[in-house]
């Protein structure tokens, strides 16, 4: 029942999603913008859940949800929290706590507002175990921690672990036992305090998940579910059936064990684990986050939300009513719908600026939706590994209309031309609503984003910078924004902006020939997202919200107030209406045709405390990273590509303060250029990588 969380969940599947760029803003929020978030999506991750009694809690990316209703709808209850990304949720009598990337806060039975208990904890919280009124928090990166002091401090337990990548703890009888990715199982028996390591024929020490069923203690791996009936002393592998299956949640009842897998659904057994049977027939979405069973009803949670069954696995059916948690990489507007899509084949319509929402997927496959576009009473799809899709019928229906097994990663309209951009493609341009398709050049480019003004086209691209064309494709000129990641491209008026991986946005007045810069890099914000309206230009961002400039891009003001989730991937405007789709907060809307927008003076940078370089770069097949941290913390490096997949990531545990080299490998890596992410505490810094052999 004890569950790893979205984040690694997502690494597992590669399809972590989070870039690395730069941008220079403001940081006084502006009063005259207010956010407010729509009636949905309804879904989206759903990483744990938590039960107490007869009521059921969820863990989102969009927060804490309670079943209320007899079942049929999900109460928001994220009052007083600060990061509503929960990993984690566990009830120690009537106090729920909920483990987040920024620490742990707790609701207790007479308070309706979360309260924060960090002191002491340095990672992210993947799971909890009750013991009486003992309360211990598992970290990935930090260890295991028990909440002291009255509930006010959590006190590290590290002695005896090997490392501290800890994604699960259960307590089995009085003793305490933790899953170590990397490290196998660890058990703390009740008094003592020194982990002893329990890997006698644990064949794979990869291990996400634990359960207790009876005295049986059985654990999720890499490959497969393996049991001990010794108190973890010795272990046997019982899943025949799940031999190359990563199990990253289990579950039990009082007749069956249920494993939840990576891709392959949900699992059970009525043997302990010596048969197990496929139990995900109807269940959309094969990416298992959680599991738990409260009376006879048996609920998953997915990518896709929540689902439940009441026949022990033989059907599932949706219980997403109110769970906003959805993630919202796409975003388009025509006169009429606003269509939303998401990273897991998903296309949303609203038609009454997003009090309602309903899917509409039909005929679209299971994969990243990463652009939509509107042209004339026809809607595109551009999808990553599935080409382009076309509908006709306002969204309800979707048909391939070419590119198969392509990674569509932008799509723009140019009166009667469909162009593509594509990874490592280059542009294609279809002249009749998608049937054919031509190629337009750029063929080894890899091109992240278009845009269309006067019938010139642009595009960016992920290592060459910015090309512009004058005959529909037919021949490019490459502008002197060389060496830069353009992730974002829009046109106001005859200024053209890039939003870059790097260099923060930049701005053209002559048709992309030159470009100006108005940023500074030692201030580091991710920026994933630009349009236009009016005289207004903003910016969607990772972990900051939203910024505006009204002088044409020379200044930048924070807008983000009632946003209450800050990672913003994607922009668009209908009328005077400006909607953002964030990650795990659904669609937010804004009014932006009754603001007065006024010229604010940009704040002074300020220095960066965490220092970053490489050596030798560009590199090879190795590199070596020299960090310059100011004080101890706990430390990992993430590396993603150009697209913001997760390509490498390396847990280096505590630092001291002061100047450390550590060795990247990067043979498996393509050529290219890469974001390397250093988190140092609560810091982050940012820096680019290229290799070049």
């Amino acid at each position: 029942m004890k569950t790893p969380f979205g984040i690694f969940t997502a690494n597992v599947r590669a399809i972590a999603l989070y870039l690395a760029l730069f941008l220079f803003f403001d940081l006084v929020q502006a009063q005259d913008i207010q956010w407010q978030q729509t009636n949905g999506p309804y879904g989206g991750e759903v990483h744990c859940f938590a039960k107490n009694g007869s009521m059921l809690f969820a863990g989102t990316k969009g927060g804490v949800f309670r079943l209320v209703e007899n079942g049929t709808r999900w109460q928001a209850l994220n009052e007083g929290l600060t990061s509503t990304n929960i990993s984690s949720l566990a009830f120690r009598g009537a106090t729920l706590f909920a483990g987040t990337a920024r620490g742990v806060f707790r609701l207790t039975d007479n308070n309706e507002q979360w309260q924060k208990v960090n002191n002491g904890l340095t990672s992210i919280v993947s799971s909890f175990a009750v013991r009486d009124s003992q309360i211990f928090a598992a970290t990935y990166g930090g260890g295991i921690f028990q909440l002291v002091d009255n509930g006010t401090t959590w006190q590290a337990l590290n002695s005896g672990l090997k490392n501290f990548l800890v994604l699960s703890l259960v307590i089995s009888d009085t003793t305490l036992f933790a899953a170590i990715r990397g490290g196998g199982i660890f058990r703390l028996m009740k008094n003592d305090t020194t982990w002893e390591m329990l890997n006698i024929g644990l064949t794979n020490t990869d291990v996400w998940s634990l359960t207790v069923c009876g005295t049986t203690l059985f654990a999720g791996t890499s490959s497969g579910v393996f049991c001990s009936i010794d108190k973890g002393t010795t272990w046997q592998a019982v899943s025949r059936d799940l031999t190359r299956t990563t199990v990253l949640v289990l579950t039990t009842n009082s007749t069956a064990l249920f494993a939840g897998t990576n891709g392959y659904g949900v699992f059970r057994s009525m043997d302990k684990g010596i048969t197990w049977q496929a139990i995900s027939r109807n269940l959309p979405d094969t990416d298992i986050l959680s599991l738990t069973v409260i009376d006879s009803t048996l609920f998953a949670g997915t990518r896709r939300g929540a689902f439940r069954s009441t026949d022990n696995g033989a059907t599932w059916h949706a219980v997403n009513n109110g769970l906003i948690g959805t993630f919202i990489w796409s975003l388009a507007a025509s006169d009429t719908t606003l269509l939303a899509g998401t990273p897991f084949g998903e296309v949303f319509r609203s038609t009454d600026n997003g009090i309602t929402w309903q899917m509409r997927s039909n005929g679209l496959t299971n994969s990243v939706v990463s652009s939509l576009v509107v042209s004339g009473t026809t809607l595109f799809a551009g999808t990553y590994r599935g080409g382009v899709f076309r509908s006709s019928d306002n969204g309800t229906t979707w048909v391939s209309c070419g590119l198969t097994n392509t990674s569509i990663t932008s799509l723009a309209v140019s009166n009667t031309s469909l162009f593509a951009g594509t990874r490592d493609g280059g542009i294609f341009r279809s002249s009749d609503n998608g049937t054919t398709w031509v190629s337009c050049g750029l063929t080894n480019a890899d091109v992240l984003s278009l845009a269309v003004s006067n019938s010139i086209l642009f595009a960016g691209t992920g290592d060459s910078g910015v090309f512009r064309s004058s005959d529909n494709g037919m021949t490019w000129v490459r502008s002197d924004l060389i060496n830069s990641v353009v992730t974002s491209l829009v046109v106001k008026d005859s200024t053209v902006f890039a939003g870059t991986f790097g260099k923060g946005v930049l701005r053209s007045m002559d048709k992309g020939t030159t470009w100006q810069s108005f940023n500074n890099d030692s201030t580091q914000y991710a920026v994933l997202s630009l349009v236009s309206s009016g005289s207004m230009l903003f910016a969607g961002t990772i972990d900051e919200g939203i910024f505006r400039s009204t002088d044409n891009g020379t200044t930048w003001q924070a807008v983000s107030n009632g946003l209450t989730n800050s990672e913003v991937w994607s922009l668009t405007v209908r009328g005077s209406t400006l909607f953002a789709g964030t990650r795990g907060g659904g669609v937010f809307k804004a009014n932006i045709g009754s603001t007065s927008p006024v010229s604010v003076r940009t704040s002074a940078p300020q220095t960066a405390s965490v220092n970053i370089s490489f050596a030798p770069h560009p590199a090879l097949d190795r590199t070596r990273l020299t960090l310059d941290i100011p004080r101890a913390s706990m430390v990992e490096v993430s590396i993603f590509d150009a697209l913001g997949r997760l390509v490498q990531k390396t847990a280096l545990g505590e630092l001291a303060a002061g100047t450390h080299d550590i060795e990247q490998d990067l043979h498996t890596l393509p050529n290219g250029t890469y974001s390397v992410v250093v988190q140092v505490g609560s810091e982050r810094a940012h820096k680019l990588l290229q290799i070049l052999r």
